[in-house]
């Protein structure tokens, strides 16, 4: 008999097909991955909501479509090998990457957060994953290259250093802006780096320099 939570987790797969997400392979690490080990126990009722949540320290989960869409992003443009991910969070992206790809790379700037997450990849048996507590503004340059990175706040600016540290052909999926902010798709490309404006989006600051110990 399937659990609430299994039957929760196929409904939410069945919800983001018929939002829009095309890749199986997406869909069923989504299905497969329990959500509600990334959320507090006064939330888990709503886990498999399609619905960002608070997850302390004024850091948030995103909605699992958020979370589908940038990874499914990704694959769409050919990204594969190394990606880095910039704001680890509550671990759940993270968890649905290292799923997906070869080998992650992460940032979180606050380290309580940082530790939960480590805690609950190793839990899944999901040990793909560096992991650095540090300014995700600045990227992790001795771990660079990377195939593709995923900035899981949004940046006033575009972030240089990440950019840097994109491979050639590299691809970067990020939220810009402020009061408004919108999606962004940036390649590194021989002639320099081409943006493409994807979909309006509300993220939590990516913030630079504070290091939360």
């Amino acid at each position: 008999m399937l659990s609430n939570y299994s039957r929760s987790a196929s409904a939410l797969k069945t919800l983001l097909q018929q939002n829009g997400i095309r890749h199986a392979s997406v869909l069923q690490v989504i299905e497969r991955t329990p959500r509600h080990l990334f959320i507090d126990d006064v939330l888990k009722h709503k886990a498999y909501e399609n619905t960002a949540l608070p997850i302390g320290q004024g850091q948030t989960i995103s909605q699992p479509y958020i979370v589908a869409k940038m990874t499914e992003l990704l694959l769409d443009a050919g990204v594969k090998g190394k990606v880095l991910e910039v704001g680890t969070g509550s671990g759940y992206q993270t968890a649905i990457l290292a799923q997906t790809f070869d080998e992650i790379c992460s940032i979180e700037r606050i380290k309580s957060l940082q530790w939960q997450a480590k805690r609950r990849l190793h839990q899944l048996d999901l040990y793909n994953v560096a992991m650095k507590h540090g300014d995700g503004w600045q990227g992790w340059s001795s771990k660079a290259p990377f195939n593709g990175i995923i900035v899981t706040a949004a940046a006033k600016t575009v972030p240089e250093a990440l950019l840097e540290q994109l491979a050639l052909n590299g691809v970067m999926i990020a939220p810009i802006g402020e009061s408004e902010q919108t999606l962004m798709l940036f390649r590194k490309t021989e002639q320099g780096i081409q943006s493409e404006q994807l979909a309006a989006v509300r993220f939590v600051p990516l913030v630079a320099g504070e290091i939360v110990l």
